[in-house]
């Protein structure tokens, strides 16, 4: 199987979590400025959850481009991500409506981190079924960033209880960490494609 249905499924799945995540931000009662302001945690965790999602929506597009076929063990290892990426609402809303509190706080670190797991299961299932000489095995190479987020946000998840702000600020350099865009993929494509030129 190709992969267009995939990253249709895909596509479609993220467009849902971020409409349920943006309709759970509840309009203020009242018209003054000062009803708007007591939404700023709302928002503020809205505004990472919604970047957290555009990078995996980054990534998983430029993950798939170096796939041909699509094997059972992808789908599932799909599936898998999606249903980490599908209670980002949840964990978003539950810690922006309770002020970053500990619990919650930390709760949004263990969504992050067993997403980022589920995205990992999915890269070993793609080089299981493409080879380790395949496109993705040669671009992601040693994988420094995607071994590193796992870690920071084993030290986020404790640390919440101890202190939620430094839970946040680790979530938000985790986040930096991959806007910064990552061009392995398209390179190595990009190579590949010059060299079948010659």
């Amino acid at each position: 199987m190709g992969t267009g249905r995939l990253e249709a499924f895909s596509d479609g799945v993220l467009a849902i979590i971020i409409t349920i995540m943006v309709l759970e931000m509840k309009v203020p009662h009242d018209a003054s400025l000062a009803a708007l302001w007591s939404l700023w945690p709302v928002f503020l965790s809205y505004i990472l959850s919604f970047v957290y999602l555009g990078i995996y929506w980054n990534n998983h597009h430029h993950l798939l481009h170096t796939t041909q076929r699509v094997s059972g063990a992808i789908l599932w290892a799909n599936l898998h991500l999606l249903f980490w990426l599908s209670l980002v609402p949840f964990v978003t809303g539950w810690m922006g409506e309770n002020h970053f509190a500990s619990a919650p706080t930390a709760f949004y670190g263990i969504v992050l981190l067993m997403a980022a797991i589920a995205y990992w299961i999915l890269q070993q299932a793609i080089m299981a079924e493409q080879g380790r000489d395949s496109l993705l095995a040669v671009a992601i190479g040693n994988d420094l960033k995607g071994k590193l987020s796992p870690l920071l946000y084993a030290i986020a998840i404790p640390s919440a209880f101890f202190n939620q702000w430094i839970a946040g600020a680790v979530y938000v350099v985790v986040a930096l960490m991959w806007l910064i865009p990552d061009r392995r993929i398209e390179r190595v494509i990009a190579e590949r494609e010059n060299g079948s030129d010659d």
